[in-house]
């Protein structure tokens, strides 16, 4: 195994955000031994079965973002995912939750795995930050509207989820007005003002 080669696979390593599948470096012209080299080295770590990280690289969460922002350009990261991102939660999402308007086309990703989110235009376009992770800029709810849209899909996330990001959102300061107002957009305004009075 040539240093060239280990050369070559950290740089397409470096241009697909630091993750490859074992199927795409082979396609780029990674050579399975020059892999496997790579991770008996510890260059590159296994971060799920066939998907290698390079060592040093950014977070495997953030990688996962990164990833998404990438392949699925109107993606916005939502809900659990945006809740980890903002450190509003103890929970640690298995899967990438995206939100897509009603129109997009389904993704087609292999990896990380998604949890997808249909959301209507103004539900889809409100509250959108944009993050730069590793020199790619990521779409992610601002904490405000996450908290709003874990009301609104709290049957599927879990309330116990939504009620403790809440608790921590208004003890990071969130804006109770902005809170409101994203409220409003997801029609959840009546169910969540009880618990914010509670908390308040």
């Amino acid at each position: 195994m040539k240093t060239t080669s280990i050369q070559k696979a950290t740089i397409l390593f470096q241009q697909h955000s630091g993750i490859l599948r074992t199927s795409q470096a082979i396609r780029l012209g990674i050579s399975p031994r020059t892999l496997y080299g790579m991770r008996d080295a510890g260059l590159i770590v296994e971060v799920t079965r066939g998907a290698y990280r390079l060592s040093g690289a950014v977070s495997i969460e953030h990688s996962d973002l990164v990833q998404v922002a990438l392949r699925v350009p109107k993606g916005i990261i939502c809900l659990l995912s945006s809740l980890a991102f903002h450190k509003l939660t103890t929970q640690i999402p298995r899967q990438v939750s995206v939100a897509l308007p009603l129109d997009a086309e389904k993704p087609r990703l292999a990896y990380p795995p998604v949890r997808l989110f249909w959301l209507s235009q103004p539900v889809y376009s409100a509250g959108i930050e944009n993050h730069l992770l590793d020199g790619v800029t990521v779409l992610i709810y601002s904490r405000e509207k996450t908290l709003a849209d874990c009301f609104k899909f709290r049957n599927k996330i879990g309330l116990d989820v939504a009620l403790e990001a809440l608790k921590e959102g208004l003890g990071q300061g969130c804006k109770l007005e902005t809170l409101l107002e994203f409220a409003r957009i997801d029609r959840v305004e009546k169910t969540m003002r009880p618990y914010l009075e509670a908390l308040l």
